[in-house]
């Protein structure tokens, strides 16, 4: 059991919610195993100390239940706490006769009779036991697993609900919400209960899926392998107690069922008539839903024949009616039934399933047939036919864009080759065209290391066939190559270019060839990622004019986006359109795909956010459309993201990122998502989220080559510098730029380089001559570097302004056009650091109204966007700024507003150099006013001044000056 609760915060609330409005009652209905138990011992926890809770359950015995069981329970706790005085101490006359009948702690009852008026009697007793607790403190009275109790305890428990007074008492009521068919005798009751004023009814839900991986993590420890959680899910349905039973101590899926499960699952199914237990087992072979004609067909009962036999196991809540078929209500019943087959009766059940489907496929709706035909023919131990079916449905798998299935259904191809002697002949296809295609579906789902596998075995099946003199087909081998290259990259694992060179290399420049023309694309499209920039447009540019040789649309716009990506230019949008026509006109999903990835990335890149974001939406869309969500349209998301922040939207793009990387990408695509989630905790003054994300980052970048994406390497740089700066170690922030400046030239250098700088800027800034030759240096760099649209050139201007500042200069006007450029943009976070500059430059030329009205919009601006370290220290020079005019009052022990303001300074160990600077004033003119100060508080030196401000508590704990990035 895991030792953290999980996905269980609105129930918790919801309790603490009813004991806060006690007296009440709270009625939590939940499947088996979902959590019921776990959440009530969790909450009792938490109240702990603020009231007394008293729990018992009902208890099955045969088909009924223990009488009084809870209470029982709850009194025999109670006396081993407060001893049977203290009990006869909270009742009527110290009287303690009825209770005896529950507890023969309490002696023996006064009397054998058993009236109406005793049971009076002692309900009474147990309603005046609980209000002479309550009032010592509130009481939780827990009555658990309801859907056993007798008939007694169902009574007790109405008459304290409907009969609690004004003592804070809540009564929890837990039941199984799967028990209750529909003449169980809970049901009644808790109709009735619901129509009381005070009592509230929840059920408890399945776990998501994210908080099924947390689950998952806190069980094992850690973070869970790969595909583990998403296997789990689909077995569990969110169930906690199966998600425990399923995981075994090595942390794999368990092969079999515990046997403690199989016997909760299996309870109801032996209850019912023998004739319904051989159809459910006929059942189970047909999954979790099973077509009413399928399993007439199985059963060979015929439907009247049918509906009498499943009667029963409907009204037991075993299966439920849905549609023209039935489902199990739970997939663990049916997979517990099905277990319980003996071999052979498994081997005859799924051969009459393959039989009925091979003898009439409108069973079943068509799209399924050749999926259920391979479970059931293998599951039959025919893996002749178990082959051919798997075959079939890998191709219907792939024409409906179910890579994953498809790769399932390959595998079991492979799986199942070395059993059929005449396996290439029954489906038309070699041993290495099978793996071709699982590879290339592999690719497709996401299943990188899986699809790379697959290659390395074909390639080294080619080689061997050529060794044999088999013949050579060069034309395969550059195609398997170009998918393992592709494939690697996407691992980040080293030899992705060496590949896709092979590849090229292996096909003949004469005659020009559409497969060498897409060689070439691919080879450019990653080559343009390292500083082989040179190759990448040559290659490009080899594979455009091969293209449109061969008049190939498809390979044309890959080759166009190629180009287009080598060679980006924010102010040039004519390539663009041209790549839109011709990938529109090829409908091939992933050349669209890449297009929408581009086009957003180059809106984005071009200052235009809202135009960005929309096309990454619609790109997303047609991912999920396409069945690549958790690939490609992963990698959109971070498109989708990126403007979103731009643009202030901060809690939409934190939701895109949660969801993105819930999707387990591929390292490629998880940096840049933990980059932009880090800045986003850190403008948010969230530093610890924001450093757990740089570890992320960082982590994965030491998986790649540094230059693999100039976005992930140089963003990550970003990242660790402004978490250094708003830990106030300036110098090793300075560290973290550093890196940017050695490593000129690479891919989109200036996108990606220019906000880097910016933060350099400002850390010379912070850090004064120390840092003059770093300052020097970025500067430098700086100069050589374009600038391509309107988002490059805020960035310069920033940069700019905040190279004068590390100069000692407030340059007001550069500030100004600073925050101007990043209106216009559109980007509200930006603009109000560039007005906070730009008042700091006002106050330091004296003009205090200036420098006031820009504190005041950058002052809005940080409120509507959460960015509380902005806020902060906007709202702190707003503060000083009205000081310096005179607009405060009258400052304590006699000072005046700016001494005091000087005070605060001292107080936070200040020099008088970093108090001129604050202030905006000359070293004179502080030094003159801590010499005031001293003389007014009656104090020998500084110390004893700041000493005097804590001791008074004149000032709140200063927060820090650096918390917040700057760029």
């Amino acid at each position: 059991m895991s030792p953290v609760l999980v996905g269980r915060s609105a129930e918790l609330a919801e309790l603490e919610d009813a004991l806060a409005a006690a007296p009440g009652a709270v009625l939590i209905g939940g499947d088996a195993g979902v959590g019921k138990t776990r959440l009530i011992r969790e909450y009792a926890r938490s109240v702990d100390g603020r009231a007394r809770v008293l729990a018992g359950g009902c208890l099955e015995l045969g088909s009924d239940g223990l009488p009084f069981a809870p209470f029982t329970t709850v009194l025999r706790d109670l006396v081993r706490d407060i001893g049977t005085d203290g009990v006869a101490g909270l009742v009527p006359r110290g009287d303690t006769g009825g209770l005896a009948r529950l507890l023969p702690e309490f002696g023996e009852p006064e009397s054998d009779a058993a009236s109406g008026e005793e049971r009076a009697r002692l309900f009474e007793v147990m309603l005046t036991l609980l209000e002479r607790l309550a009032e010592r403190g509130p009481v939780v009275l827990v009555v658990e697993d309801a859907h056993w109790a007798d008939r007694s305890t169902r009574d007790l428990l109405a008459f304290l609900i409907r009969n609690l007074g004004t003592a804070p008492i809540l009564i929890v009521v837990t039941y199984r919400s799967d028990e209750l068919h529909r003449s169980h005798p809970l049901r009644p009751l808790l109709a009735g209960l619901e129509r009381v004023d005070r009592v509230r009814r929840a059920e408890i839900a399945p776990l998501t899926r994210a908080d099924i991986a947390a689950l998952v993590t806190e069980l094992l420890g850690g973070t869970p392998p790969h595909g583990l959680v998403d296997r789990i899910a689909v077995r569990s349905e969110g169930n906690p107690l199966f998600i425990e039973a399923l995981l075994d101590d090595d942390g794999t899926l368990a092969s079999e069922l515990p046997e403690s499960l199989r016997d909760l699952l299996l309870a109801g199914v032996q209850r019912l008539p023998d004739e319904t237990q051989d159809v459910l087992r006929d059942a189970s072979g047909g999954g979790t839903r099973i077509e009413h004609a399928l399993l007439s067909a199985v059963t060979g009962l015929g439907d009247g024949g049918l509906t009498r036999a499943l009667r029963p196991a409907v009204a037991a809540n075993v299966l439920v009616v849905d549609g023209d078929g039935y489902a199990f209500r739970h997939a663990l019943i049916r997979e517990v039934i099905h277990d319980d087959l003996l071999p052979g009766e498994h081997t005859r059940l799924h051969r009459r399933y393959a039989e009925a489907l091979e003898n009439d496929p409108g069973l079943v709706p068509s799209g399924r047939l050749w999926v259920e035909l391979s479970h059931h023919w293998k599951s039959a131990h025919d893996s002749t036919w178990a082959l051919a079916a798997s075959w079939r449905a890998a191709a219907d798998a792939r024409k409906a864009l179910a890579y994953a299935e498809c790769l399932a259904m390959l595998s079991r191809v492979l799986e199942l080759w070395d059993r059929v002697p005449d396996a290439a002949e029954r489906i038309g296809a070699d041993h290495v065209t099978v793996l071709e295609q699982a590879a290339a579906a592999a690719d497709e789902a996401g299943e990188y290391d899986r699809g790379i596998k697959l290659v390395t075995a074909a390639l080294r099946e080619v080689e061997a066939v050529q060794e044999r003199g088999g013949g050579h087909d060069p034309a395969r081998v550059a195609m398997l190559l170009e998918l393992r290259g592709r494939m690697r990259y996407q691992m980040a694992r080293p030899g992705f270019v060496e590949d896709l060179r092979s590849a090229v290399a292996m096909l003949p420049v004469d005659p020009p060839t559409a497969l060498r023309a897409r060689a070439l694309s691919t080879l450019g499209n990653y080559v343009r990622l390292t500083p082989e920039i040179d190759e990448a447009r040559n290659a490009a540019a080899e594979a455009l004019a091969v293209a449109r040789a061969l008049g190939d649309p498809v390979t044309e716009a890959e080759a166009l986006i190629t180009r287009f990506c080598a060679d980006v230019d924010y102010l040039d949008e004519e390539d663009l359109a041209e790549i839109d026509r011709t990938a529109v006109s090829t409908g091939d999903q992933r050349v669209l795909l890449r297009f929408h990835v581009i086009k957003s990335h180059f809106l984005e890149g071009a200052g235009r956010h809202e135009e960005a974001a929309a096309v990454a939406g619609r790109g997303i869309e047609l991912a999920r459309e396409y069945g690549v969500a958790r690939t490609q349209g992963t990698f959109l998301s971070i498109n989708q993201a990126e403007p979103l922040v731009s643009l202030g939207r901060w809690d939409e793009a934190t939701a895109v990122l949660n969801q993105a990387m819930e999707q387990d990408p591929a390292v490629t695509t998880r940096t840049s998502l933990l980059v932009l989630s880090g800045w986003l905790a850190l403008a948010r003054g969230d530093l610890a989220t924001a450093r757990k994300r740089l570890v992320g980052s960082r982590e994965i970048m030491n998986l790649k080559m540094k230059w693999l994406k100039t976005q992930d390497y140089f963003a990550t740089l970003w990242l660790e510098a402004n978490v250094a700066l708003a830990e106030g170690r300036p110098e090793a922030g300075l560290d973290a730029v550093r890196p940017v400046l050695d490593h000129a030239g690479l891919p989109d250098d200036a996108r990606y380089a220019w906000p880097a700088l910016v933060t350099g800027a400002s850390i010379c800034a912070e850090l004064g001559d120390a840092a003059a030759d770093d300052l020097r240096r970025i500067e430098e760099r700086a100069a050589g570097l374009n600038v391509l649209g309107p988002l490059q050139k805020a960035h310069r201007l920033t940069f700019a302004a905040e190279a004068a500042r590390a100069r000692g200069v407030l340059d007001f006007a550069a500030w100004e056009e600073a925050a101007a450029a990043w209106e216009a943009l559109g980007n509200p976070y930006r603009r109000a650091c560039a007005l906070l500059n730009a008042a700091r430059a006002a106050l330091a030329d004296g003009d205090h109204d200036a420098a006031a009205a820009r504190l005041r919009t950058a002052e809005e601006l940080a409120d509507g966007l959460g960015a509380v370290p902005l806020g902060e220290r906007v709202a702190d020079l707003l503060r000083r700024t009205r000081t310096a005019r005179g607009g405060e009052s009258a400052a304590p022990l006699g000072l005046t507003p700016r001494e005091y303001e000087v005070l605060r300074l001292v107080a936070e160990g200040r020099s008088n150099r970093d108090i001129a600077e604050a202030l905006f004033i000359s070293v004179k003119t502080a030094s003159v006013h801590v010499s005031n100060i001293l003389g007014k508080l009656d104090v020998a030196n500084r110390g004893e001044a700041a000493a005097t401000a804590h001791r008074l508590s004149l000032f709140a704990v200063p927060a820090g000056r650096n918390g917040t990035p700057v760029g």
